[in-house]
């Protein structure tokens, strides 16, 4: 019987913080504005602080209608934000607000995550891009996940933007991640065999009392329970609008390849957690500077390096039948020009002034939207 191929549908939600724009902090503001502007309480949504809003794209299907919903969303809460004074900016972490002044949003689901999770509900002070891959088999998807786990670290490489935390320069690129693996059930997750396997972890879960539901299994790339997708949830928040979209096409990418070897009765070896853990922390720390593992060749290699064998070796072939060559080959301005974290680390060795990093977050999440 002939294989169906997953239809590879892209959704991309984001996650922005909300600034005042004379003290660049972090301003819990967003029931206020929702209170002013409830119609668009499906797009703009509250997140666990008050300080951070919400948006999720419709379904899109081509990166091109993922970038005019993010710029059209972009723009709406931008919109929302100014009719109070406020700004809005997207990175992975706020350079030094802190996470004790924030307020927990006052709703159901936020209050019984923050009574769970204590005092690591209250330090989740970080802002990430989601994105959602359609694929309908659910046998494939599985298989997806497991194998594209190994490149994970690579696109979270390209993706980083929270090199500060609480004022303090971490030297880190991504402080998100290493913030978000205080959670439970977080990280890389180990392989499964089936989708009756990720079933039963669900069921054992729920049962037991550990979790109400599957949205909270937080892995860093995870079947979604409620829509046919497989969510990478990996990546910091993406400050410019064409670095989420050049996300969100490596994704698709990459499951459209994985698809056409499956179709050609071939995969991808699969690496242990481990390994896969260890080029994460690398990219964690390092990002586009440091050294990643080819773990089939056994030996380092600069990260900038392997991100472009991932792209002119492993993607290249699937990238004009999906019509996204420029989107995914957006990734070489990114390795030319720097990450948003690179850009911040500058501003900052340049001014020595955490305000005048936000005011440059600011501007660039605003490119090509207002």
């Amino acid at each position: 019987m002939q294989m169906k191929p997953p239809s590879l549908t892209l959704g991309v939600e984001e996650e922005y913080q909300i600034i005042d724009p004379v003290s660049r902090e972090l301003r819990s503001y967003i029931t206020e504005i929702l209170k002013e502007d409830s119609l668009v309480l499906g797009e703009v949504k509250p997140e666990l602080h008050q300080s951070m809003v919400e948006v999720g794209t419709k379904v899109c299907r081509h990166p091109a209608e993922v970038k005019a919903e993010l710029v059209r969303l972009r723009r709406l809460v931008m919109d929302l934000a100014a009719k109070q004074g406020l700004r809005v900016a997207a990175a992975g972490s706020h350079p030094f607000s802190a996470w004790m002044d924030q307020e927990i949003t006052p709703l159901e689901r936020y209050m019984g995550v923050k009574e769970d999770l204590q005092d690591l509900a209250q330090a989740l002070l970080i802002f990430g891009t989601h994105v959602h891959i359609g694929i309908e088999d659910r046998e494939f998807l599985i298989d997806a996940m497991n194998v594209s786990r190994y490149l994970m670290p690579h696109v979270l490489a390209l993706s980083t933007s929270s090199p500060f935390w609480m004022g303090r320069r971490t030297g880190l690129k991504s402080y998100r991640s290493i913030v978000f693996r205080s959670f439970p059930r977080t990280g890389i997750p180990r392989s499964l065999h089936s989708w009756g396997e990720f079933e039963d972890v669900v069921t054992t879960l729920v049962e037991t009392n550990s979790i109400p539901n599957a949205s909270k299994i937080w892995w860093d790339v995870r079947p979604s329970w409620s829509y046919p997708t497989l969510e990478f949830r990996i990546c910091d928040v993406c400050t410019r609008v064409d670095e989420a979209v050049c996300i969100a096409a490596i994704f698709q990418a990459i499951i459209f390849k994985l698809w056409k070897l499956r179709y050609d009765n071939l995969s991808f070896r699969q690496y242990p957690v481990a390994f896969i853990e260890e080029n994460k922390w690398r990219a964690c720390r390092y990002g586009l500077d440091g050294k990643l593992i080819d773990f089939g060749k056994g030996r380092e290699a600069p990260a900038r390096e392997l991100i472009r064998e991932m792209i002119e070796w492993f993607l290249d072939d699937v990238l004009d039948e999906l019509g996204t060559r420029r989107e995914v080959e957006y990734a070489y301005r990114i390795l030319t020009e720097g990450t948003s974290a690179d850009r911040q680390l500058a501003t900052f060795q340049k001014t020595n002034d955490l305000k005048a990093v936000v005011d440059q977050l600011v501007a660039e999440t605003a490119e090509g939207v207002a």
